[in-house]
């Protein structure tokens, strides 16, 4: 294993009416109140509670947050990829048993998506996100850095719900790709797990999305700023994940690919053995990452104005030589190369480590026919 490795992640951060799929879609009237600050276009009348509490509002696809930036505003919706990436992987049975983890699902109408509105963050807004991810802001992190010509990734993610002493800290377990000349001018996108007090108002490993801009960079998640595309009518970002796993107990994981169009160059995001589709982000919107990224990060982080003096945990919140069942992991990491095809990284390309071996470790890395594995994580200061 590496000995301390210098991880620097950056997050890591109407007008009409309709009618879809036999339901009403209106839009809201000025005045009407409105919790949710994207929500500003047609929405179907009824809202949608889901299990925990969560409410989520079907608008139409056309009309999503994604449309308001200038950039998009003639963008045409690529509704499915052009290709999938490739595999010859074929699963064999599994060493540990590990269910799949759910992705939240609203059954929103046909020709519209689920939109989470966030009366939990007290209409905190933009600046809930600036407090997560400001550029003064502590960091630590563990898992595996990744230096080559990327052109997505996937990989298994061991779900947890750590603990996050301090409201405005954020632990995640994500996999990321970054494109760039450096701190302050790189592209990045990335997808898993977050458990985030300040942003979701509660203590949850929930589902989130997120790009960071190059110029200058800033980190929009999920909906919260335009950008991401979905196309999904059923998968609901910032909602919970759940089950998750439960130390020395039940484990359970999500399935995440992250790729490039060969053909349109927008960046897709899908989940599950079945690839089910969830969005993407449209090429347009990249510096730096039009034709592919050039690093990689997966594992986990943790990030806010304590990350670092009082640090939440990552992962399980145990250290990773305590192994499965204890320690949290990331399996079956693949990369996508040039020729779309889905492969194992090249192990001369890859750095296992953390930003403090104290508080956060790496074990049990490999390389197999089946992809690249690690285990990572630990108490921070929450012994």
């Amino acid at each position: 294993m590496e000995e301390k490795l210098p991880i620097r992640i950056t997050i890591l951060l109407s007008f009409f009416i309709l009618t879809t799929g036999g339901r009403e879609v209106r839009c809201m009237k000025q005045g009407e109140e409105n919790t949710s600050r994207v929500l500003t276009s047609c929405q179907v009348n009824k809202p949608i509670m889901v299990e925990g509490g969560d409410v989520y509002d079907c608008i139409g696809v056309y009309v999503q947050p994604a449309f308001d930036h200038p950039l998009l505003k003639d963008h045409k919706i690529q509704m499915e990829p052009s290709s999938l990436p490739l595999s010859t992987y074929i699963e064999s049975p599994p060493m540990h048993a590990i269910s799949q983890a759910q992705l939240p699902i609203v059954e929103c109408p046909t020709g519209t998506i689920p939109i989470l509105r966030k009366n939990k963050r007290d209409h905190m807004g933009a600046k809930a996100i600036d407090g997560v991810i400001g550029k003064d802001v502590q960091q630590e992190a563990a898992g595996i850095r990744y230096l080559d010509e990327l052109y997505g990734t996937r990989a298994r993610i061991n779900v947890y719900n750590p603990k996050v002493k301090n409201s405005k800290d954020m632990s995640a377990s994500c996999i990321q790709i970054n494109g760039g000349q450096g701190v302050g001018r790189r592209d990045g996108l990335g997808a898993g797990s977050w458990v985030s007090p300040r942003y979701s108002g509660d203590n949850l490993a929930r589902f989130h999305v997120y790009w960071d801009d190059g110029l200058p960079t800033k980190t929009c998640i999920d909906h919260d700023c335009p950008a991401f595309v979905q196309v999904s009518p059923s998968v609901g970002l910032g909602g919970r994940i759940k089950p998750v796993s439960i130390y020395n107990g039940p484990q359970y994981e999500i399935d995440v690919l992250i790729f490039k169009d060969p053909k349109t160059k927008n960046w897709w995001v899908s989940y599950g053995e079945q690839n089910t589709l969830i969005g993407y982000w449209p090429s347009s919107l990249f510096h730096y990452m039009k034709d592919n990224g050039d690093f990689a990060i997966w594992g986990g982080y943790v990030q806010g104005p304590t990350a670092s003096t009082d640090s939440p945990q990552i992962g399980s919140g145990h250290f990773a030589s305590e192994g499965f069942g204890k320690a949290s992991f990331m399996k079956n990491i693949k990369i996508v190369d040039k020729d779309n095809m889905l492969v194992t990284p090249n192990v001369h390309r890859a750095y296992p480590g953390s930003t403090n071996l104290s508080k956060y470790t790496t074990d049990g890395y490999e390389v197999n026919k089946y992809g690249m594995h690690v285990y990572y994580g630990g108490p921070g200061d929450l012994v």
